[in-house]
């Protein structure tokens, strides 16, 4: 059976770009751009030209080796030609292999929008998709609120489509740009435009406005497109665009998709995915969404004792890929839920060797319940519960002792009462590395860095050991109510070798809980590095 090429467009640059907090540098953009390329991406869409500097900077050049590098803007305005329109020009001589513009196919927004008549959008399509192909580009034109449009007025909106088309658009892009449409009317809509444009001339854009911006992306190619836009990790304006860390895998994993196309992505670089998804979100300055279908960290996680039993006989009892075809990893949790098989599952992740007749795995997991029932959680802790592991199994050096430590923070006011200054905290460590007592002074923009300063400033014969450990998120959760509530910490850290990991502390002080979770950080360090005590 020969399968139909499935093409790939992202826009994670031009529409992602759109998301709130999220600020593009020209850097990022070249960076993303290169991921995207060597993905298997079949174009990337970089930005705007003529909207901003960025995008202006961006498209001096080429950015991509294989994907086509693809400039977005408007057609041509109503009442100028296109030899006069200052957008056509800034897309013309941008260094792009293709331009892809967005055109009205709703002629209620014609209207109220462009406030100019339904005729003159045709024909704005029709001369901005000439003045591409002239210029020696692919063109493509994305129908803005397609699926509005033809429910509100069909014979338009495929209108739209067919001068596209006919004009020698590419692709013919059918937007949900409000993101309200259903899977059903989709797959139906999609089926009544390839009477009037080619499915192999069609793509979709699908807003996540329903949380179906996946479903809708798929519900269209089975209807007949064969081209996808999205983003990385779905980001975009609103609720986000439809997700293409979700949808590649599903094309190439699921029978359905895999046995009746091909896209530009191979499964070896679908291996790649998970790292791809963390590091898109690390140039974003975002947490990675731990729920995230198949690079999430919880993607392949198990919690359930009879669920981790049924895992360890079969995987696939609850697991619907292999997590290792995405480049994901199978997480058994430990938790009050926890029963033998997760601890056996976790300790062999871990490579801690364990007879699993040991009577010391229940006094493990008696352990990890009874401290959960304080208000410890390892699940999302995965340093401080290996540590407690190795520790009830004998097998963690004892590097250092804490005598004491102190924090101050001090507020300053003026004559009038009024607040002059706001110092930095001071923390105080008092420790012992072997036989050295050693005492380290640290400031910060808070208790909690003053500390972490302060433990990290001089660690006698494991300094160097630990001089690239950073802490790069910091969660504090009050556990009940109250002055006198418990308090849980959660802190990941990261070394030089981009390797992170998370560690907990509970108190009913916030520093003291800070303070557990900081010290397990560098004891984990100490430990992964196979550091010997002095």
């Amino acid at each position: 059976m020969t399968r139909e090429r499935l093409t790939l467009f992202d826009t994670t640059l031009r529409d992602g770009a759109q998301t709130n907090g999220v600020d593009f540098s020209v850097e990022d953009k070249v960076l993303i751009a290169g991921l995207l390329d060597e993905l298997g991406l079949d174009y990337v869409e970089g930005g705007y030209p003529g909207a901003n500097p960025t995008d202006n900077r961006l498209f001096t050049e080429r950015r991509t080796k294989r994907a086509k590098f693809t400039a977005f803007g408007m057609t041509k305005r109503a009442g100028v030609s296109v030899s006069n329109d200052p957008g056509i020009a800034a897309l013309i001589g941008a260094q792009s292999d293709a331009i892809c513009y967005v055109a009205k196919s709703w002629d209620h927004q014609v209207r109220l929008a462009l406030g100019t008549s339904t005729e003159e959008n045709l024909e704005g399509i029709r001369l901005s998709v000439h003045a591409a192909i002239e210029a020696g580009k692919e063109a493509l034109v994305d129908c803005e609120h397609f699926f509005d449009g033809y429910k509100a007025n069909p014979d338009y909106a495929l209108a739209c489509a067919r001068t596209a088309y006919e004009a020698g658009a590419r692709w013919v892009v059918l937007c949900d740009t409000n993101g309200g449409s259903q899977p059903a009317e989709v797959e139906a809509i999609v089926r009544a435009v390839t009477e009037v444009v080619p499915g192999g001339h069609l793509g979709i854009h699908a807003h996540n406005d329903t949380e179906q911006a996946v479903a809708n992306s798929l519900a269209a190619v089975r209807g007949g497109v064969r081209q996808i836009q999205g983003t990385l990790n779905g980001i975009g304006e609103r609720c986000g665009n439809a997700n293409l860390v979700s949808i590649i895998p599903t094309l190439l994993l699921k029978p359905f998709y895999a046995e009746r196309f091909e896209i530009g992505v191979s499964l070896e670089a679908l291996k790649g995915l998970t790292a791809l998804s963390h590091r898109f979100d690390e140039i974003v300055n975002r947490a990675p969404n731990r729920q995230a279908p198949y690079v999430g960290a919880s993607a392949f996680a198990t919690k359930a004792g009879i669920h981790a039993s049924a895992i360890v006989k079969d995987p696939s009892t609850y697991e619907h890929v292999p997590p290792e075809s995405v480049g994901n990893s199978r997480r058994v949790l430990v938790s009050d839920q926890a029963g033998r098989s997760n601890l056996l599952a976790e300790l062999s992740r871990l490579g801690i060797a364990v007879d699993k007749a040991d009577t010391r795995l229940e006094t493990l997991l008696s352990a990890v319940k009874e401290r959960e029932a304080v208000g410890y959680s390892y699940e999302g802790a995965d340093a401080s519960f290996e540590l407690l592991a190795r520790r009830t199994l004998g097998t963690v050096p004892e590097y250092f002792t804490v005598e004491s430590f102190h924090v101050t923070v001090e507020r300053r006011f003026d004559a009038e009462g009024r607040r002059r200054h706001f110092s930095e905290s001071e923390a105080v460590v008092k420790l012992r590395v072997g036989g050295e007592r050693l005492l380290t002074v640290g400031e910060g923009n808070g208790p909690v860095n003053a500390l972490d300063r302060a433990l990290r400033k001089d660690l006698g014969v494991y300094q160097d050991v630990i001089a690239d450990l950073e802490l790069i998120d910091y969660k504090v959760r009050i556990l009940n109510g109250g002055t006198e509530a418990v308090t849980r910490v959660l802190i990941e850290s990261r070394d030089g070798t981009g390797a992170s990991w998370s560690t907990v502390g509970v108190s009913e002080n916030v520093v003291d809980a800070s303070f557990e979770a900081l010290i397990d950080s560098i004891v984990f360090k100490l430990v992964r590095a196979g550091v010997q005590p002095a």
